[in-house]
């Protein structure tokens, strides 16, 4: 009887710990979804206004001023800010991957044991 009941105790302590765990799943999964919409809007009206603000530029300059980096100043210094806001969103495992320190931690420790039999 007593075994029983902490049989029961355990199964609901791991209900509760996998229902608090697809929660907390669910929140990770909701926040990433909300940045990479928020890079797609920031992208978007990157798009939009630097083509509106060149569109201006265009019609109240002559062609030989347009192509100069005054006029490219914004679609410029905005892009090294969406670069760096790509690079906040994608970029935590674009170099190195998402295994890559588990890699290497095994790697480091199949050479340290090969050494170490020879």
């Amino acid at each position: 009887m007593e075994l029983e009941m902490m049989d029961n105790k355990n199964t609901k302590e791991t209900y509760s710990q996998n229902a608090y765990s697809k929660q907390e799943a669910y929140d990770k999964a909701k926040k990433r979804v909300g940045q990479i919409k928020g890079f797609y809007w920031h992208l978007l009206s990157y798009i939009v206004i630097n083509i509106v603000i060149l569109i201006m530029i265009y019609r109240t300059v002559d062609s030989a001023h347009f192509w100069t980096f005054n006029v490219f100043s914004t679609v410029f210094y905005w892009g090294i800010g969406l670069f760096f806001h790509f690079l906040g969103v994608f970029g935590k495992n674009l170099f190195l991957g998402k295994d890559w320190e588990n890699k290497k931690i095994n790697e480091i420790l199949e050479k340290e044991e090969k050494q170490n039999w020879e």
